[in-house]
């Protein structure tokens, strides 16, 4: 029998990219029985057959403006991309229902997503700094997430009833975005060091004695599998992993730290990404090879 606990609840999502569609293809059954959504993309020319064959995918109630998709809801999701967080909570003003929760998932830095908070709270609504631990596949809505803030309770017993997986980490908003940010520094940055690593290696004809002795040195760390994992994930999110690296960038600032690894990092997901490649094969320097020919 399906579980009625989500059904008290509208759900609707400020943007229905990958995360959206994980989520959601996830909840089963815990799924509310009504789900809106809106994306930037339902608007731009070309994209709209896209973007409604998706939305038609998932069983979500597609709209063509925020204020639609945001009527009567009680729980919203903010899934857009990090350089746009704050947009979105912009575009909320006047459309939330009283004591919305807000749920800010977007990778942003602490001091971004305090100001988004004070947008919404003014609004009526009640912000939640929501930090998303890990990639959304394969484990889809039971991906760790971390939430903090006043209303960080409310979204937990929220995200409970979907079948989700999330820990309160703070009392404060930014507590659970600081988190997330730090632990990019390093996640993102070994990307970036892959990148310039191996692509370097390909380059001079030394890719198999590089990797030797990465081999000797860690063992432990298959390398090839972890170059060409790393590679794919900047080829095919590289964009969107820039953005949150300008807001790790912030947030390493925010602190009287230099930032330059994350700026670096920044550098390196944007060009990998403005490629336009596909994974392709899951092989290090198969990819290798493609992003050089195109560089």
């Amino acid at each position: 029998m399906k579980d009625q606990r989500a059904n008290a609840h509208r759900i609707a999502f400020m943007g229905f990219g990958e995360a959206a569609q994980a989520f959601v293809s996830g909840w089963a059954m815990e799924r509310p029985d009504r789900i809106d959504a809106y994306d930037v993309k339902t608007a731009v020319a070309g994209q709209q057959a896209v973007m409604q064959a998706r939305y038609h995918a998932h069983g979500v109630a597609g709209r063509m403006d925020p204020a639609a998709a945001l009527a009567g809801a009680e729980v919203i999701f903010s899934l857009v991309t990090a350089d746009r967080a704050l947009e979105a909570a912009t575009s909320a003003v006047g459309k939330l229902s009283p004591a919305a929760l807000w749920l800010d998932c977007n990778s942003c830095a602490p001091d971004t997503k305090r100001e988004a908070a004070r947008v919404i709270e003014s609004a009526g609504g009640r912000y939640v700094d929501v930090a998303v631990m890990a990639p959304v596949h394969p484990k889809r809505h039971l991906v760790p997430i971390l939430l903090s803030g006043p209303h960080a309770k409310a979204a937990e017993t929220a995200m409970l009833a979907l079948g989700m997986k999330p820990r309160i980490a703070g009392a404060a908003v930014g507590d659970a975005s600081s988190i997330k940010m730090l632990r990019s520094v390093m996640i993102k940055g070994l990307e970036a060091l892959c990148a310039e690593c191996f692509l370097a290696a390909r380059s001079a004809g030394v890719k198999e004695q590089v990797i030797a002795s990465l081999e000797a040195s860690n063992p432990e760390i298959d390398w090839r599998a972890m170059g060409a994992y790393n590679l794919g994930r900047m080829m095919v999110h590289g964009a969107r992993r820039a953005a949150e690296m300008r807001e790790v960038e912030k947030t390493v600032a925010g602190l009287s730290l230099s930032a330059r690894m994350s700026a670096a990092t920044a550098l390196w997901q944007d060009e990998i990404a403005s490629l336009g490649l596909d994974e392709g094969a899951e092989d290090l320097f198969d990819r290798a090879d493609r992003l050089l020919a195109k560089m």
